[in-house]
């Protein structure tokens, strides 16, 4: 194996390439310095900044680096704009971190939410799911689809006992494609595969709690959730293989897209 065409090819599956967060960034009128770099993929890198006080801050800047000489950053500069409209649709409900402010035109600040993911919790409060539930539904009211409930790392168990929910990057809604049937009719598919999803975690940590209606709900897979895996498998266990050959050979770089 090529060691230096690895590493080009590994930096080129980082939202910034070769380049990190920056070390520190500033909003409004106070400065924060850069904590620890979170998560670094294909279309964002989001990290951890504090203040001098030690408030802890999240910023999230969205794909800049080229990929096979193809530009890529006017992609991020779109998707940073869609992520900050939903987190400015949502600010009034407190299960949505605040945004705080943007960074260039890639880029944005929220506030961070003491919790842990879904996906490091063997058992929640009774209550948790019924939250989640509300606020999707609430989301869903709004014409908004979040569209990532199946990632458990996205659902926040927060230390107020609350569900927050971060990442709206792949949200959806009718702002782009217009108020057409076709757009009403994706939007209420990708609102029902919130449901679902939701579902799935509340059989997996609470299944005591679910209703006959509900395990019905999930026992009734649509034709999407089969497509999407028809095609989503092969290319996931590509990609596992293929992260899995660059780590044996030494290659597969910090923060990576693993």
């Amino acid at each position: 194996m090529d060691v230096r065409r690895t590493t080009s090819f590994s930096y080129s599956l980082r939202a910034l390439g070769r380049n990190e967060l920056p070390p520190s960034i500033s909003i409004g009128a106070k400065s924060y310095r850069h904590e620890k770099t979170v998560k670094h993929d294909f279309w964002a890198a989001t990290g951890f900044y504090v203040d001098e006080s030690g408030h802890r801050v999240v910023l999230k800047l969205s794909r800049s680096a080229p990929f096979f000489a193809m530009p890529y950053k006017f992609i991020g500069q779109w998707l940073c704009r869609r992520e900050v409209r939903f987190y400015r649709a949502l600010q009034d409900l407190p299960n949505v971190p605040r945004l705080l402010g943007t960074l260039e035109d890639r880029g944005f600040v929220h506030a961070y939410v003491a919790g842990v993911p879904l996906t490091e919790c063997h058992r929640v409060p009774q209550q948790f799911f019924t939250a989640l539930q509300n606020l999707i539904a609430e989301i869903h009211r709004r014409g908004i689809a979040y569209a990532d409930t199946n990632k458990c790392s996205n659902i926040l168990f927060c230390d107020d006992g609350q569900p927050h929910l971060i990442d709206f990057q792949i949200s959806w809604d009718l702002h782009e494609l217009g108020n057409t049937a076709l757009n009403r009719w994706w939007l209420r598919r990708l609102q029902h595969e919130d449901r679902r999803h939701v579902l799935k975690h509340k059989s997996r940590l609470c299944p005591a709690e679910l209703s006959p209606e509900e395990r019905q709900f999930l026992d009734h897979r649509s034709a999407i959730l089969r497509l999407h895996r028809f095609f989503s498998r092969p290319v996931r266990h590509m990609r596992r293989r293929f992260f899995k050959g660059m780590r044996q050979a030494g290659q597969l770089l910090p923060e990576g897209s693993a």
